[in-house]
């Protein structure tokens, strides 16, 4: 999933034999249930960052909110346990990547009419990327709500000192910059950082270089040179020791901070306020900047949160109106101030708040930003990719042929899918 934080709403749940056993779904009939309530689902570890947009809701419409807040290694399993039993919370948020799956499910509600009849939801107003997360056969499933991308962060002293005044602009670049940063030291000391566990990686990677990772056709080309050529790209940082192996499992402190371990890697706009609270880092120390381009782009991928409305809710007025409510301008720029969630809506950015040099160079990669092909078997296959980098990175495979095996467990995941 392609979210880091997020929403949740309302049923009251029982613990039983390590499930979760609803006992009050909003989205039933019941005669107690208020029609001026509605449940909205949160992923996340706690609401404090979307409580008052909630109340100033309820002071303008009257209509209560029930807040839940479920982690998010737990928010995908607890949504098809709803989905399929029919019962479930009237507002939620969505991973980007997930849409497909629930609409195959018969699960969301087809906003499309909704949006083509209110200016404030319709596509011009958001980052392209995060629309296209939103829609399944040219129908509309969500509206965008926050928006995420992934950059490069680096340290600005210590590449200097290897001969870099600016952060690396293309591949070749970028090995040799985290090359010379890996020799700084001892053989704990790396100059790039290669998430072993982000299934999204050697995807965005491979688009640089060329891959279209999937056909309209659905043809897959996982096992194409530019998808090859990528794996043995990032193969090489790892077989040289100039990325670890494996996760070090340090803190951003002992990883980026100090004396900069892992001095360079890729990741989304939440590290940001991770790095200046505990990183002991200088402002003038650290910084970030747009990927290094691949012989074709330098294409990111785009993540985040969509709003989407349960499709057996007995609420959908009042849900509708929830969702419109935190689409607007204003309150994507409050929930942006509360959780550091970057907006969605593109005139949002104009906002003072969003000025910050770092942030800009966010809102200039989401200009260079794709979503993972938006089908149900997504996720599967993005953790088959994980098992494949592994076998790559850690056993030294072949990347040829284990793209080969992955490409035909694909296809394999995606004909039986159908």
């Amino acid at each position: 999933m392609n979210i880091k934080k997020v929403v949740i709403g309302v049923v009251v749940v029982a613990v039983v034999g390590g499930g979760f056993v609803a006992l009050n779904h909003t989205a039933n009939n019941d005669s107690s249930s208020s029609s001026k309530t509605v449940s909205f689902w949160y992923g996340g570890d706690g609401d404090t960052d979307i409580k008052p947009i909630i109340k100033d809701f309820t002071k303008q419409t009257g209509i209560k909110v029930k807040i839940q807040s479920v982690p998010w290694s737990q928010y995908n399993d607890k949504l098809l346990t709803a989905a399929a039993s029919k019962s479930g919370p009237d507002l939620m948020v969505m991973g980007t990547t997930s849409v497909p799956n629930f609409v195959s499910s018969n699960s969301l509600m087809d906003i499309s009419s909704v949006i083509k009849k209110d200016k404030n939801l319709q596509s011009n107003q958001f980052f392209k990327g995060n629309v296209e997360t939103t829609k399944v056969n040219g129908k509309y499933y969500g509206v965008p709500w926050y928006t995420e991308t992934r950059v490069l962060y680096y340290r600005k002293d210590l590449l200097q000192k290897v001969g870099y005044n600016e952060p690396p602009k293309n591949w070749d670049e970028l090995y040799d910059a985290a090359n010379k940063l890996s020799q700084r030291g001892g053989k704990d000391t790396y100059g790039f950082s290669i998430d072993q566990s982000e299934p999204t990686f050697g995807f965005m990677m491979a688009r640089q270089n060329g891959a279209t990772l999937l056909e309209k056709n659905g043809e897959t080309d996982f096992n194409q040179k530019p998808m090859v050529e990528t794996m043995s790209y990032l193969q090489k940082f790892v077989k040289n020791g100039v990325s670890p192996k494996e996760d070090l499992k340090l803190s951003i402190g002992e990883s980026f901070g100090n004396k900069g371990l892992l001095p360079m890697f890729v990741s989304g706009p939440w590290m940001v306020k991770s790095i200046e609270q505990d990183s002991g880092l200088k402002d003038n120390q650290w910084g970030i900047a747009q990927l290094p381009a691949g012989k074709y782009n330098n294409m990111s991928n785009t993540g985040g949160g969509d709003l989407a409305v349960f499709k057996y809710t007995s609420h959908k007025t009042e849900a509708i109106k929830l969702m419109k409510f935190l689409s607007t301008r204003e309150n994507q720029i409050k929930y942006y101030k509360n959780s550091n969630s970057l907006p969605a809506r593109t005139d949002a950015w104009n906002d003072k708040s969003l000025q910050n040099t770092k942030v800009q160079v966010i809102k200039k990669q989401l200009n260079s930003s794709q979503p993972m092909p938006l089908i149900k078997q997504w996720d599967q296959i993005g953790q088959n990719y994980v098992k494949a980098w592994e076998k790559i990175s850690v056993e030294n495979a072949d990347p040829q042929k284990t793209m080969n095996t992955f490409n035909d467990q694909t296809n394999k995941n995606l004909n039986t899918s159908k």
